[in-house]
């Protein structure tokens, strides 16, 4: 059966600044896409990862369709109304345009979608950051699918020896999606010389040599890109085929307890550690750390197991506690150097305004 998984999210509203949407607010929701996805969803799964609401479906109408895209554009606006009507912090904020055109993609939510003739068994993972950008999962994918200290399967399984072809995504070129396929294991140091960048090269998807299926799929919006001006940060969803043609469960997952520094925390404008948070968490230290969250399905026919929390286990506190420190460290240095992110990730806020004053005041000395 060819079955497609879309995941789309945005924050629509908060309580509080930024931690947590309202129960109303994931309950509007909730029924809205329960009650007009009817007919056409075979399944659906909603949540939340800090102040970001992630919807989760399943249906036969294959990627970029107009109709699954307008189910979540419409249950957002839903959702917007009573936040505004609860007085939420920042309400429909990823909903940057006013009317829907077909497709979600540019509009501000997040999408990623994997279609795919669904196996025997099909596992898969679920994805979602908050604050941070889409960049945030370039490190954990590339050790992930092209490692073999990180990815033993690379070396053991059969299904995997030939590697995995890469789409990676110029996320500053606003004219149109700009993008390059790279293959592993023959142009890994290529990948790698993109990938260290990321604010500016975000992987798209990757796929199977072997077979040629999709295993993954990655978000790459840029909301200041949209918007023109700083609206918050992307906070990037992903979904990752895992098993048989691809890495298992605890290959992708094993990156993750690096905590890496990416971009984001306060007003998405400093670097930080990414934490592995359980499912539906909020947001609190210096409205961060950036954090990411997993949920673990099995879909059959299109209908979703109940998901299972990934980094709900004893080992990802010892995890926790790791990255915390490092949260704690660099966050002692304030704004200076490396621990606020570089101008050209700056140009869209406040501090632009007082290097151009300041410019003016420069006298070159004689």
């Amino acid at each position: 059966m060819k079955i497609t998984i879309s995941v789309i999210k945005a924050d629509i509203g908060s309580i509080g600044g930024h931690i947590k949407p309202s129960e109303s607010l994931l309950e509007t929701v909730t029924d809205y896409i329960s009650e007009y996805g009817k007919g056409f969803l075979k399944d659906f799964y909603i949540s939340f990862t800090g102040d970001d609401i992630a919807i989760l479906m399943t249906h036969t109408l294959g990627k970029g369709n107009e109709k699954i895209h307008k189910l979540a554009w419409e249950a957002f606006k839903a959702g917007t109304l009573v936040a505004k009507n609860q007085g939420l912090y920042g309400a429909g904020q990823d909903l940057l345009k006013d009317s829907f055109s077909g497709n979600i993609k540019g509009m501000g939510p997040a999408v990623a979608e994997i279609e795919t003739e669904e196996r025997p068994n099909e596992p898969f993972l679920f994805f979602a950051a908050d604050k941070t950008e889409p960049g945030a999962y370039n490190l954990p994918l590339y050790l992930g699918f092209t490692d073999p200290m990180y990815c033993a399967g690379l070396l053991l399984s059969p299904d995997m020896t030939k590697g995995f072809k890469f789409t990676i995504m110029d996320v500053a070129h606003t004219k149109g999606d700009k993008i390059i396929h790279l293959n592993s294991p023959e142009d890994i140091y290529d990948i790698a010389a993109l990938l260290r960048d990321n604010d500016r090269f975000v992987v798209e998807s990757i796929y199977s040599r072997n077979s040629g299926e999709q295993a993954a799929a990655v978000s790459t919006t840029r909301l200041h890109n949209i918007a023109g001006k700083y609206t918050g940060k992307d906070d990037p969803v992903m979904l990752i085929r895992v098993q048989k043609n691809f890495p298992a469960t605890g290959e992708i997952l094993g990156p993750y307890s690096i905590g890496h520094l990416v971009g984001g925390f306060m007003r998405g404008s400093h670097t930080g550690p990414l934490m592995p948070v359980k499912l539906n968490s909020t947001i609190s230290y210096f409205d961060g750390p950036p954090v990411v969250s997993c949920a673990a399905f099995c879909v059959h026919n299109g209908k979703l197991t109940e998901p299972v929390d990934a980094f709900d286990h004893p080992y990802w506190d010892f995890v926790r506690d790791k990255v915390s420190q490092k949260a704690y460290d660099i966050r002692r240095q304030g704004f200076s150097g490396p621990a606020m992110l570089p101008y050209s990730e700056l140009e869209y806020g406040g501090i632009v305004e007082i290097l151009k004053r300041l410019e003016k005041k420069f006298k070159v000395r004689k």
